[in-house]
């Protein structure tokens, strides 16, 4: 499990090896997340995310007046839940289901001189042991160290999924020296995988940017721009609260579907509060984040609220 610490240390290496201030219209990294990076030694429910993405910024000079910037992305991820333990030898120990989501996406992100954006996100996945939950932590476990895993034969059965996500933020305020600002965020899910909407308030403080050459929206990368960042570097602490509203989570209910859903299935708790914290990090190709993400209960069952950490590494390039 000490393992899992070497991220943080390259986090700081890539942050002090970062050269040659340009612009760049391509964008590649990964964010990895893990309840393992909250140092607590627990290993229960979310507890493993990686996505991998690829981002391209099109052409500014060709956008509509009020458009600032247009960027598409394609991405590649996969999610792994378990009960309290991820050794069970007894269906009665499940508290939450065995489950994992394989999915691949793409998305295209709209950011407009007034510092709103609207991003459009489309996946399509499975769940169930066509999502190799069991192999992917069987790998992990084994490269760590960690416990032996056992219980996967309670995991949930397959069911593929079409979702999509519609998110919008809206800039709200900024101070007079550009060090703290306030931004309304909300989604939509529409799918059969996640189905539900939020809405919350992110606050930075720090060294910012304008949301349309930010690490929040994803858009340090331009594209014959003809709007300067407000520093050649991004360093700044943010927090956001959010209120969810569930429909579905087939992670947790299994295929919306499908007739056989699996062993364990739980209800949904229709409404989830979560609060996120951290740190981001961009100057030149680099682009780096730590996170912690705490949640209220997410099911009907005796599990307990759930919190866990995330880690993003990304590298700019033309």
């Amino acid at each position: 499990m000490k393992k899992f610490w070497l991220a943080p240390v390259l986090i700081i290496w890539f942050s002090v090896t970062s050269y040659a201030q340009s612009t760049f219209k391509n964008e590649f990294g990964f964010q990895t997340e893990n309840d393992a990076y909250l140092g607590t030694k627990q290993d229960k429910y979310y507890t493993n995310g990686l996505t991998v993405t690829f981002r391209h910024a099109t052409d500014q000079s060709k956008l509509k007046k009020k458009l600032n910037k247009k960027i598409w992305e394609l991405e590649f991820g996969h999610k792994m839940y378990t009960p309290y333990t991820a050794h069970i030898t007894s269906i009665s120990k499940v508290d939450r289901p065995f489950a994992a989501y394989l999915y691949f996406g793409g998305g295209l992100n709209w950011l407009y001189h007034s510092e709103n954006s609207l991003k459009l996100t489309i996946q399509g996945g499975t769940i169930g042991p066509a999502a190799l939950g069991e192999e992917v932590q069987v790998m992990l476990h084994d490269f760590i160290g960690f416990y032996p895993i056992a219980g996967w034969e309670y995991q949930l059965n397959n069911a593929p999924g079409i979702n999509t996500t519609l998110s919008y933020n809206h800039f709200l305020h900024r101070n007079k020296l550009n060090n703290t600002d306030f931004t309304l965020t909300s989604y939509i899910n529409a799918g059969n995988t996640f189905a539900g909407a939020g809405v919350g308030v992110l606050f930075r403080t720090g060294n910012l940017n304008q949301f349309y050459n930010s690490v929040s929206t994803n858009s340090v990368i331009t594209n014959n721009s003809s709007s300067a960042p407000l520093h050649d570097r991004e360093l700044f602490f943010f927090v956001k609260p959010s209120l969810n509203l569930v429909a579905y989570d087939a992670t947790i209910q299994g295929g919306m579907f499908a007739e056989d859903k699996g062993p364990v299935t739980y209800d949904v708790k229709p409404v989830v509060f979560s609060q996120e914290l951290g740190v981001n990090y961009a100057k030149n190709r680099w682009t780096v984040n730590f996170a912690l993400t705490f949640k209220s209960k997410e099911l009907k069952s005796s599990a307990k609220p759930d919190q866990y950490g995330s880690i993003g590494i990304y590298y700019r390039l033309n």
